[in-house]
C-alpha cells in the first residue's frame, strides 16, 4: 500500500506526473532568465527533474539548477506557476507532464557542475526567453513573472 501512495506524489491531480522546475533569474540590471538546452534536441528549457523521496518540490527544482545549470541562490517556495507538456520517451511513449515552475534567484554560477558537458546554458532578457522556449505554458509563466517582478520592483 505504500507504494501506492508514494506512486500518487508523482501525480498531478489530473493524471499527469509531476515535475518540478526552477525559474533562474538575475537583475543586470534588466530581468533575465537562465535557459539550459535539452539532452535530446538541445531546444531551451528550464532546469526540471522528477520529485525526489525527503524533498520539497522547491527542493528539488533548487537541485536541478545547480546540476543542469550550475546555479544557486534563493528559491521562492510557492510555484509561480505550472505548465503541461508531453514528454516522449526513447522507447515512444509519451508522458503527459505537468511542470511546477519556482522562480530561483541566482547568486551564483559554478565555473564546473554535473552536467557541464551535456547542456549549454545562456541568460537572456526576459522577454526573449520567453519566445525561446518551445513550451507555450512556459512562455506564459516567464512573462507573468516578468511582469509582477517589475512591478514590484517599480512601487520599491
Amino acid at each position: 500500500m505504500k507504494q501506492a501512495k508514494d506512486a500518487a506524489k508523482l501525480l498531478a491531480p489530473d493524471g499527469a506526473r509531476l515535475q518540478a522546475a526552477a525559474l533562474p533569474f538575475r537583475r543586470s540590471p534588466e530581468l533575465e532568465i537562465l535557459l539550459v538546452s535539452s539532452l535530446d534536441t538541445g531546444r531551451w528549457i528550464i532546469p526540471k527533474g522528477w520529485p525526489m523521496k525527503g524533498r520539497k518540490n522547491f527542493e528539488t527544482a533548487s537541485r536541478e539548477a545547480y546540476e543542469e545549470a550550475g546555479v544557486k541562490g534563493d528559491i521562492a517556495s510557492r510555484p509561480a506557476g505550472s505548465f503541461h507538456y508531453d514528454k516522449r520517451k526513447r522507447n515512444g511513449a509519451i508522458w503527459r507532464c505537468m511542470v511546477e515552475v519556482f522562480p530561483l534567484e541566482v547568486k551564483h554560477q559554478s565555473r564546473s557542475w554535473p552536467e557541464k558537458s551535456a547542456r549549454k546554458t545562456h541568460w537572456f532578457a526576459w522577454d526573449q526567453a520567453a519566445e525561446m522556449v518551445d513550451d507555450p505554458g512556459l512562455g506564459d509563466i516567464i512573462r507573468a513573472f516578468a511582469a509582477q517582478t517589475e512591478a514590484a520592483t517599480a512601487s520599491a
